[in-house]
């Protein structure tokens, strides 16, 4: 059969435009990229992800996130506004479009992800045992040795004793209705060890250092990552890409200076070579 030279034409025609990539309609990056500066949903009084300082600064773990997507927008992180939102606010305000992006220790799930869309995680977040550097226990294992002669300091919870006992299955658990109390037992000898977020103890920690020390052991595992409103996926690749060069690549001190500042810890750089992504 011959074909026609207009055929042939046409034909090429149809394979070229197959082979160009096609953009978004309306992206959310074309947008913030013409706005230029991010708009930012997050807290502002949950230390160390959200909090005021003393000059009335926002900062936290979770404000150094949105800096490094501003950074990789527009080459400056501070091109931030920031839209002080309540816990309960995090979805309703990324699918009304009044955030660009929600970063604020938001646990992903099944239920959430139906509503809006997960970046990758930027932390995994779980339950630690802090005790005091010159106590009676050494670590977990010594705990979990002693048995129904420890006592663990909790935040008053439903789950609470079952928490606990996930860990330590003979411990006797106290729950105290404030996170300063359950420090507060530990401090004054009524407590063995604090139960609560690893975050926060390493942030206490941070705060009181050589006071305190990690039991050395964790559970209940969460993973924390940032909301984009579905349907975009330019928008999520960009910022994905952002926060994975932050923790894998070009940008990785900064996030390792971040981590540093509000958990404690040093972080091991990125092997060289061949991506740890496929190892």
């Amino acid at each position: 059969m011959t074909i026609s030279f207009r055929t042939g034409v046409m034909s090429m025609a149809a394979a070229a435009l197959l082979s160009t990539p096609v953009l978004a309609e309306g992206s959310k990056l074309d947008e913030v990229l013409a706005r230029g500066h991010l708009v930012l949903g997050t807290g502002s009084t949950n230390a160390p992800w959200h909090f005021k300082s003393a000059d009335d600064k926002l900062q936290g773990f979770d404000v150094d996130m949105g800096h490094i997507i501003a950074k990789a927008l527009f080459g400056d992180p501070e091109k931030i506004e920031y839209v002080n939102q309540s816990s309960d606010a995090r979805i309703p305000n990324i699918t009304t479009d009044k955030v660009d992006i929600t970063c604020q220790f938001m646990t992903v799930t099944g239920e959430r992800a139906q509503q809006v869309a997960f970046t990758i995680p930027y932390y995994r977040e779980g339950v630690g045992l802090m005790l005091k550097a010159d106590g009676k226990y050494a670590d977990y294992a010594a705990l979990k040795t002693a048995g129904s002669s420890v006592t663990i300091s909790v935040l008053q919870n439903v789950y609470a004793e079952a928490m606990v006992h996930a860990a330590l299955p003979e411990a006797t658990v106290d729950q105290y209705d404030s996170v300063d109390l359950i420090y507060q037992a530990l401090e004054s000898g009524r407590a063995d060890a604090v139960a609560t977020d690893q975050s926060s103890l390493a942030w206490y920690m941070t705060q009181n250092p050589g006071r305190y020390k990690d039991a050395g052991y964790g559970w209940n595992p969460q993973t924390y990552a940032c909301a984009v409103k579905r349907g975009d996926q330019d928008w999520l690749n960009f910022v994905n890409t952002a926060l994975h060069e932050a923790m894998t690549g070009v940008e990785f001190d900064f996030y390792a200076k971040s981590f540093k500042t509000w958990f404690g810890k040093d972080l091991t750089p990125p092997q060289i070579g061949f991506p740890v992504e496929f190892k």
